[in-house]
């Protein structure tokens, strides 16, 4: 019993970051229609963003309080990443908003190997370690002689609190303030809102902009939480965000999180009880068999086809 609960502490904290990732994504689906598959590599980008800032703010200038450490390493990291969300919708996607669905589907794939290989070369190949920063914790259950003690990090009770703020944040903003109506009109009919006065570009602008905050954030957590990240964590990530996006439903951000969850579960459960080499395979055949009897996810609505 122990070690199920453990377990899925662990599967709730990897599910929270993969959750944020995710809202990216189905956030730029719902409103244009188009996959982000640089989004994982943003996520990617506000991690390395976040180490630089650290390192600058201990070894430079000498900050040790590391509550304000954070704070500053958080909203610069935010920024930043929302320049590179910003600058990736601009020059790569906007352009092509009206071709055919092909080609921003091929512009993103680009985009993405662009970013990684942007890193790589600036930062070089190997793995970037950051010590723990965030220590202890709570002990939940006390283990036996045959049993473990079910921890309960103060890291993980973070990154869990972090993500029920923020998502309850992103819903209270698409429901209640003039952007989330602006988004939501777009997502129904861009031409008509763009009729009725919503300035479109700028719209679709700040939804790339929010998606790459909320990586900035998952980019720090993330580094925080297993202390070492690499240019090749955005893609598997991006992956896993995107497989949560769609089994939670593309185009719902309730889903999203849901499907972030699922996917962290499943991955902690099946590394745990079962081999951790097929990991990735139990949570693609989970997809799998989602979507044969949900075709649009566990939250997702049917497409309606205007006529």
């Amino acid at each position: 019993m122990e070690y199920f609960v453990q377990q899925l502490i662990n599967g709730l904290t990897l599910g929270s970051i993969y959750g944020l990732i995710a809202i990216g994504y189905t956030m730029v689906y719902g409103i244009i229609g188009m996959i982000n598959f640089a989004h994982g590599d943003v996520f990617m980008i506000g991690a390395f963003i976040a180490l630089a800032m650290f390192l600058i703010l201990t070894t430079v200038f000498g900050f040790v309080f590391l509550p304000v450490v954070l704070l500053i390493v958080l909203i610069v990291a935010m920024i930043f990443t929302s320049a590179w969300g910003w600058t990736v919708e601009r020059l790569a996607y906007r352009p092509l908003r009206g071709s055919f669905r092909l080609a921003p589907l091929i512009t993103a794939i680009g985009m993405s190997i662009v970013l990684q290989n942007f890193v790589q070369i600036t930062q070089g190949a190997r793995v970037k370690p950051l010590p723990p920063q965030i220590q202890g914790g709570i002990t939940l259950m006390e283990g036996g002689a045959n049993s473990i003690s079910v921890q309960l990090s103060y890291m993980q009770i973070i990154i869990i609190l972090t993500t029920i703020v923020l998502m309850a944040g992103f819903t209270l903003l698409i429901t209640r303030t003039s952007l989330g109506r602006a988004q939501r009109a777009c997502e129904q009919d861009r031409k008509m809102a763009a009729l009725l006065g919503i300035n479109v570009d700028r719209t679709i602008s700040l939804t790339f902009v929010m998606g790459a905050a909320l990586a900035a954030v998952a980019g720090l957590m993330f580094l925080l939480l297993y202390g070492v990240i690499d240019f090749y964590i955005g893609f598997l990530a991006g992956v896993k965000a995107f497989t949560a996006a769609v089994l939670g439903g593309i185009g719902s951000l309730p889903g999203a999180m849901l499907g972030g969850l699922l996917i962290g579960l499943i991955e902690v459960f099946w590394s745990g009880y079962f081999s951790v080499e097929y990991k990735d395979v139990a949570a693609f055949s989970i997809l799998a068999i989602v979507l044969i009897f949900l075709p649009s996810g566990l939250l997702g609505q049917p497409e309606v086809e205007k006529v």
